[in-house]
């Protein structure tokens, strides 16, 4: 054989390389994978010495490659190995040369091989065979977990992607180890240590068992701060400065004091920054030690500061500006000469990286078109304490937008992500039109608005274009709701159905039902609740884009309740008395533009019939009979919250509508005050006809029937108050014919702000005000009859989780945590509430899958019967926490633990704790 020939003259000629010959098995030139060039220079070597021994080859040869085998257990075929080495059958190579140099690095790249070497088989002329053998990387049959809690292996090994068959080599182990050390040292175990240790499983094939053993360690916790040199700011002063960094202190409890390096190091420039606003530009960071104390237990810190001299601002000038004149941006800059240095308040007014839609001049600039403008401020001199900036511009051309594109809209249709694009090709670019569209497609619901990402494509400052690219995620967008649960004496089951992006043109094109026509942005909702004593239907249908054109949304709702009378006290349920509630509506709203275009302005028909038969309670004045309700809402809104519209961290909505019905009393020919004077106990006493009241009890009286009414009305001994009764009247059928059309108005006004606090924290606040009126209080300055009064429907009940639970009478519920459901308000509902709240949000995950937020507020509220009574300082007030989690399959639910303060009315005692349950309400 050729080889064996080979082998002896180079042991003959290069005693030096013996060592190295005997670990190629046959004549080999074996190339490892991480000493490649290493292999070709001994490669080198052994041609040289096979043409000082005139075999028939020569260095850097020219072959024909007449085959490659590939040898050693492994799992695919040989043939596609050999194909990923790129080497091919009758290819021409050299040897030593770069075709087998290449063939290994690309063998590598695959990951899926410990060891690969090319081995010289045989020559023949010009041909030449090669062996490859390879020995693949083991596979993953199982991983186990020690030192962790159950709970948190299956997080890890999603993580890490630890799955059944992944190849298991160096960088595996090597991630593996590195992620679960950061991330428990990011938790405060900063000591953590990872061993993880393979044992090949002897049942199977190339499959290895991982043990990953765990040792978090004591939680280390930052014991002090110190700084040194600090002379113009206190150590308590520099320690607030740092937001992520903290010292153990036991009244602290919503912030740890873990030590993270990264958030650490951002700390140390919170604290520069911090001299930067109060004059201090010199201040730096001489040197800081980071060192383990008790046991290392816990960490020490300490801080050496040069603070250097306090600056003001000289001179600002403007250079190179002649889009705008120096006095606007003097304006937008708002620092005076002589105003205290502030290094931090300067770059936010040129360019604050904080806020996309910030007031300052870079935004000034791309928000009217100069997206390759460029400011920045340059020191040019410093005379004492006074520093002099020349703010230098190049403003560049006017940039247009070119091409827009979406990509990542697997179910929504174009036209409905396009309709509310800002960013238009042929426009002007803007800044302002780019964020504001990022808004949009997020309150749209269809997409992760985490994720909404624009990318500037195509940038061409010399034709002055730029093509933009959003990438959006999408999420489901429907959502079901079935639930069973005990209330009010019985089992009550819900199904709701709510399809959030439907298209109502596919209805009768079969191929779209995927399983239902969706993509047009429509909304169709559909609504089951029943139980022994109740039931209801509704559906509601909505276009946010009636026409197709304008931002016009069309909505129509038609529901069917009925519910039967229910005796608390036997459990029973009489079929025979029942209740029903016919409803219907139609609406739209419209988007305007001035005085911008948050605004919407909406209107509404809508009808209910009530109908009672012998539905005798202490809801209504009457069990018999029918009302109906013709009412006519107008309302003016105003949305500009952030981009998540379940969890926004900015902006604000305003609402104020009015609700109205016709004034019946002014044509329909009813006498009112002689119905009021049918009522009984509005009747004038007559001494003469055999009735009389004790004297014990209200003494002597005017034969008038309004002072005895009001008498009777207070007076506590009613069983000795005879009254003259009329056989003919009835209470009931007055009032059933006072309220057969209902006769009233409403109005409504309600304020809520989100505003960031710090990091991800964001405070809600909320104001909200109702009030449901007759048309005029007295008689003769009425636009209807003052005598019929408010009506008994379309009434507030303050209190509990704000949901209507059984009561279909048209009543708002409005929702005071802390309180039993409904409990703030009288018996039959007031006509006038207010109500306050501030509430604590932090979010624990926004993904698209689910989005979990947790929660602390504080409320109050108050409910009145009448404007005599009404104050708004007078309140009940509460307190809690809570859970929010939203997932898009079934909306939003929470939990709520709230505390009252105050006692309920008619009772003496605070209310105390309560517990609500939310479903599909967004607080």
């Amino acid at each position: 054989m050729i080889y064996t020939k080979l082998l002896l003259a180079i042991k003959k000629e290069n005693a030096d390389l013996e060592k190295q010959v005997n670990k190629l098995n046959k004549f080999s030139v074996q190339i490892k994978e991480s000493k490649i060039f290493l292999c070709i220079l001994l490669l080198g070597s052994i041609f040289q010495l096979q043409a000082q021994d005139r075999l028939p080859f020569d260095q850097g040869k020219k072959y024909i490659l007449a085959d490659v085998k590939v040898n050693g257990k492994i799992s695919y075929n040989q043939q596609t190995v050999v194909t990923f080495s790129s080497l091919e059958k009758g290819q021409e190579i050299t040897v030593p040369g770069e075709q087998i140099s290449n063939a290994i690095k690309k063998l590598g790249k695959l990951g899926l091989f410990s060891d690969i070497d090319f081995y010289v088989n045989k020559i023949e002329g010009d041909s030449i065979w090669l062996d490859l053998d390879i020995v693949e990387l083991p596979k993953l049959k199982e991983v186990k977990f020690n030192g962790v809690k159950k709970s948190k292996v299956e997080g890890l090994i999603k993580d890490n992607a630890l799955t059944k068959g992944k190849i298991v080599n160096e960088n595996l182990i090597t991630t593996t180890k590195n992620y679960i050390e950061s991330k428990y040292k990011k938790d405060g175990y900063y000591n953590t240590k990872v061993f993880i240790t393979n044992t090949p499983d002897t049942t199977e094939g190339n499959q290895v068992k991982m043990l990953v053993n765990i040792d978090k360690g004591s939680k280390v916790k930052v014991k002090k701060i110190n700084f040194e040199g600090n002379k113009k700011f206190t150590e308590d002063n520099l320690r607030s400065a740092m937001k992520n960094t903290k010292q153990i202190n036991p009244i602290r409890f919503w912030k740890g004091s873990k030590f993270i390096k990264d958030k650490y190091k951002e700390d140390l420039t919170s604290i520069i920054e911090k001299y930067k606003e109060n004059g201090y530009r010199d201040a730096r960071i001489v040197s800081d030690s980071v060192y383990l104390v008790d046991n290392k237990n816990n960490l020490s810190i300490k801080v050496k500061i040069e603070e250097g001299s306090k600056y003001r601002f000289g001179d600002i000038k403007f250079l190179g500006n002649s889009v705008y004149s120096d006095q606007m941006l003097s304006r937008i800059i708002g620092i005076k000469k002589g105003d205290t240095y502030n290094g931090v308040l300067l770059e936010k007014r040129i360019a604050d990286k904080s806020k996309p839609d910030g007031e300052d001049i870079t935004n000034l600039y791309q928000n009217n078109g100069y997206l390759f403008s460029n400011i920045n401020a340059v020191e040019v001199k410093t005379a004492n304490d006074t520093i002099d900036f020349e703010i230098r511009i190049t403003e560049g051309p006017i940039a247009y937008f070119n091409n827009i594109t979406v990509v990542g809209n697997d179910k929504t249709n174009d036209r409905v992500i396009y309709r509310e694009l800002r960013t238009k090709p042929g426009q002007k670019y803007s800044k302002e039109d780019l964020v504001r569209t990022i808004r949009e497609i997020g309150q749209l619901g269809f997409f992760d608005p985490e994720a909404i990402d624009p990318k500037f494509k195509n940038v061409d400052p010399a034709a002055g274009t730029v093509d933009i690219e959003y990438n959006l995620v999408e999420k489901g967008s429907s959502q079901i709701e079935l639930q069973g649960g005990y209330g009010g004496g019985g089992f009550i089951g819900t199904l709701g159905l709510s399809f959030n992006n439907f298209s109502a043109r596919n209805l009768f094109n079969k191929e779209a039902y995927k399983p239902l026509p969706m993509g047009d942005g429509q909304k169709v909702s559909l609504r089951l609740q029943a139980s022994q004593f109740f039931r209801t239907y509704s559906l509601s249908f909505s276009e946010p884009w009636f026409g197709g054109k304008k931002p016009i949304q069309f909505s129509t709702s038609l529901s069917y309740s009925k519910q039967f009378l229910y005796t608390g006290n036997t459990g029973s349920v009489d079929k025979d008395k029942s209740f029903d509630i016919t409803a219907m509506s139609v609406g739209y709203a419209k988007r305007l533009t001035v005085p911008d275009d948050f605004f919407v302005f909406s209107n509404s028909v809508s009808f209910q019939y009530y109908n009672l038969n012998n539905y005798n309670t202490g809801l209504f004045t009457f069990g018999d009979g029918s009302s109906r309700n013709l009412a006519f809402t107008v309302g003016l809104s105003r949305n500009n919250k952030g981009v998540n519209p379940i969890f926004p961290t900015s902006g604000s909505e305003f609402s104020v509508s009015a609700k109205f019905t016709l004034p019946y009393s002014m044509f329909n020919g009813v006498d009112y005050a002689d119905l009021k004077n049918q009522e009984p106990y509005k009747l004038k006493y007559k001494e003469n006809a055999g009735y009389t009241i004790t004297a014990n009890a209200l003494g002597e009286l005017p034969a008038t029937g309004d002072y005895l009414k009001e008498v009777v009305e207070n007076s506590k001994i009613y069983e000795k108050v005879y009254v003259y009764e009329d056989a003919s009247t009835d209470r009931g059928k007055v009032d059933q014919e006072k309220f057969k059309w209902l006769e009233y108005y409403k109005i409504k006004f309600k304020a809520d702000w989100y505003t960031k606090v710090v990091g991800k924290l964001v405070l809600r606040t909320l104001g909200e005000f109702g009030f449901l009126g007759a048309y005029s209080p007295s008689r003769g300055t009425s636009l209807a009859d003052p005598d019929r009064g408010v009506v008994p429907f379309e009434r507030f009940f303050l209190g509990g989780d704000g949901l209507a639970n059984f009561s279909l009478d048209g009543r708002e519920v409005i929702q005071l945590r802390g309180y039993p459901n409904q409990s703030l308000s009288s018996t039959d509902g007031d006509p006038i509430y207010n109500k306050f709240s501030l509430e604590l949000r932090y979010p624990i995950t926004l993904k698209a899958s689910a989005s979990i937020y947790a929660l602390t507020f504080l409320e109050a509220g108050g409910s009145y019967d009448n404007f005599r009574n009404y104050n708004p300082f007078v309140l009940q007030r509460s307190a809690g926490f809570g859970v929010r989690i939203f997932m898009p399959a079934f909306g939003l639910l929470g939990i709520d633990f709230a505390n009252g303060f105050d006692p309920i009315p008619g009772f003496s005692q605070p209310n105390g704790w309560e517990t609500h349950f939310i479903i599909g309400q967004q607080f």
